[in-house]
């Protein structure tokens, strides 16, 4: 058989080619794509009014003195 990126002849038997290393089939399984995982709105809300909350504490003991 006939390598399909490059054409040399290779084994029938064989699962790539020697020569550039491309499979003669396709793959029967794709690698597992891990989800991008997001911050929830909800969370990135809290994380703004705390932040928010520890500025204005800030503020207010530096004012004071």
């Amino acid at each position: 058989m006939l390598c399909r990126n490059c054409q040399t002849e290779i084994a029938d038997k064989a699962l790539i080619c020697y020569r550039c290393g491309t499979a003669t089939t396709e793959a029967k399984y794709q690698p597992y794509v891990a989800p991008t995982r997001m911050m929830s709105p909800r969370l990135v809300w809290a994380f703004i009014v705390v932040l928010l909350l520890v500025i204005a504490a800030l503020f207010l003991l530096h004012s004071k003195a």
